[in-house]
């Protein structure tokens, strides 16, 4: 559900097998030869998260909306709510996503190294989200 004051339209819904959950992208802005690179809002619906991931030339996001998680590998999972900005350094393994009660959007600014912005891993495990959720 699309509130009022969403800065974007929701858009398409994630089918790539990298969210667990349901989590939409409207694309914002792709990488071309002015910038490298691609910026998208990303909305996470309660439980909806992303797999654990890194990026080559690492990643920015905003909180546009709600609450939500980011969570380095081996490091405490930290609280995002609206108005944070998370920068992510190059190839740290991470998370990021709602919380089990509450939707989360944010704006996602994804750095190209060439022509890759992530490399994607194994999913975040209901086990791992439900202790950083207590």
């Amino acid at each position: 559900m699309e509130t009022e004051n969403s800065l974007f339209p929701k858009g398409d819904k994630l089918e790539s097998g990298y969210f667990t959950g349901d989590a939409f992208l409207k694309p914002l802005l792709a990488k071309d030869r002015n910038n490298e690179f691609a910026l998208g809002s990303v909305t996470f619906e309660p439980g909806a998260r992303t797999n654990w991931h890194t990026h080559p030339k690492g990643q920015v996001l905003i909180v546009t909306e709600g609450e939500g998680f980011y969570q380095e590998k081996g490091k405490s999972a930290q609280s995002i709510k609206k108005g944070d900005v998370v920068n992510i350094p190059e190839n740290i393994t991470h998370w990021h996503g709602a919380t089990a009660n509450t939707r989360m959007v944010h704006i996602a600014i994804s750095n190209y190294k060439g022509e890759e912005n992530v490399t994607w891993l194994k999913p975040v495990s209901d086990e791992e989200f439900d202790a950083v959720n207590k």
